[in-house]
């Protein structure tokens, strides 16, 4: 068999956002046409995890904000491609640091380099559009074509892979809610692209095979949202739904509202209003340009989902997704009910150690003490920074708790209400839930 020729052979290629879910793909697919890739990620672990054997620079485009900050990841570089995004401001995402003024600096930086750069910005990004992100994107695709960079900006709509985040995460999530099929702006008109076609599209501008220029990597045709989750309920192979359930606009925002609060504490929803904002408006693009400047037509959805497996854990995925939100509002409350009852009901409690021949002020102290901790275990799972050492914490505690108190009060397992039988399903919850707290 002939191997093909490797389009990118001898292209250094730096990709920004390298482990999220475009650019893991765009890594892979660059590596595969024969690119050196040097992967600019936040975290060198989580990069080593994602994308093994790929070199890997720490960087976080907050502190690149001059051109000089760019100096050394641009070091033998040829061509930037520019994954790196976020969809609303937060405790470790600054929309107009990363979207804009780190792009701003990294355009000047590459005109001056001759480095072309390759930008993933998104349909609906114009300087009066509804929400910062879209702003934001828009300001940063015009700093770079202002820097004189050799530039090629791409605009996907909703982008199906085969793993997801995102807009793709929260289809896949819906799509696993059993027997109905709850669903917000069921009329918008959506426009996708498969992730191969969206590599495709950024080899293409790396090999300079595609003319500089703007491009929407959309299909041809829109479908209506409703339309758009019925066909990635069939692929995941849920059943369908037994009825449709449009939801108020009233109670969109109230959701919208509450998972941008839920930001505030670090917990990255794809409720949030930038979100849902954007599917109120639709996501459509323009298919002529990249079609009249390639020859061909990307994927259709149905064609898209052909393409694509479904297997055992993408089902598991979307369910346990689904129950993730109730999963850590039973731990917090769980914990927090647990240290409030304790220091409420203090002297019942100390009765029990003073019954096991405990002195009363050290009944009293311990009571007192392991009360703060449940209640510091139930707020810290909430800060989502901590939540998953938190939940390993919860079943440390646990478990100390029930050999503890075998020891020192066995009685309690007999204790009709069972206290101490309470705590395995407990425990077990936080150690369910701690790997699905893992980043990636």
């Amino acid at each position: 068999m002939i191997a093909r020729p490797l389009r990118l052979f001898n292209k250094n290629v730096l990709v920004l956002g390298a482990y999220g879910f475009i650019g893991a793909a765009v890594t892979r697919s660059l590596r595969s046409e024969g690119a050196e890739v040097t992967a600019f990620v936040r975290s060198l672990k989580t990069g080593a995890q994602i994308l093994p054997g790929v070199t890997r620079i720490q960087g976080d485009l907050r502190a690149c904000l001059r051109p000089e900050d760019w100096e050394a990841p641009l070091a033998g570089v040829d061509c930037v491609v520019n994954c790196a995004g976020a969809l609303q401001d937060g405790p470790l995402d600054d929309l107009e640091a990363v979207h804009h003024t780190a792009v701003a600096a990294l355009g000047q930086a590459c005109a001056q380099k001759g480095v072309s750069v390759v930008q993933i910005s998104a349909i609906g990004a114009n300087p009066e559009a509804g929400t910062d992100f879209m702003r934001t994107k828009a300001a940063g695709d015009a700093a770079l074509r202002d820097s004189g960079a050799p530039l090629w900006i791409l605009r996907p709509g909703l982008v199906i892979g085969q793993s997801d985040y995102g807009g793709t995460a929260l289809l896949r999530m819906l799509a696993a809610v059993p027997w109905v099929q709850p669903i917000a702006h069921p009329q918008s008109p959506v426009q996708s692209v498969g992730m191969p076609d969206l590599c495709t599209a950024v080899t293409q501008a790396v090999a300079k095979d595609l003319p500089q220029g703007s491009y929407d990597l959309v299909e041809d045709a829109p479908s209506p949202l409703s339309d758009v989750l019925a066909q990635t309920r069939c692929w995941m192979g849920f059943p369908p739904a037994r009825t449709n359930l449009p939801m108020p606009g009233w109670l969109t925002r109230l959701i919208a509202r509450g998972a941008d609060a839920l930001g505030r504490l670090g917990w990255r929803s794809p409720l949030r209003s930038n979100a849902m904002t954007v599917m109120a408006d639709g996501v459509v693009g323009d298919p002529v340009p990249y079609r009249a400047a390639t020859g061909r037509s990307l994927a259709g959805l149905t064609q898209v989902y052909a393409d694509l497996t479904c297997a055992r854990e993408h089902r598991l995925a979307a369910r346990m997704s689904l129950l993730m939100p109730l999963v850590i509002a039973v731990l917090s409350l769980f914990w927090l009910l647990s240290g409030l009852f304790g220091l409420i009901g203090v002297s019942a409690a100390t009765a029990v150690l003073t019954g096991a021949g405990w002195s009363t002020a050290a009944a009293i102290a311990s009571v007192v003490f392991w009360s703060i901790v449940d209640i510091t275990l139930g707020l810290a799972i909430l800060w989502r920074p901590w939540a998953a050492r938190a939940c390993l914490l919860q079943a440390a505690v646990a478990l100390f708790y029930l050999l503890a108190a075998s020891l020192a009060v066995p009685g309690l397992w007999l204790d009709p209400l069972g206290p101490l039988v309470k705590i395995l399903p407990a425990m077990t919850l936080s150690l369910v839930a701690w790997p699905l707290l893992q980043s990636r």
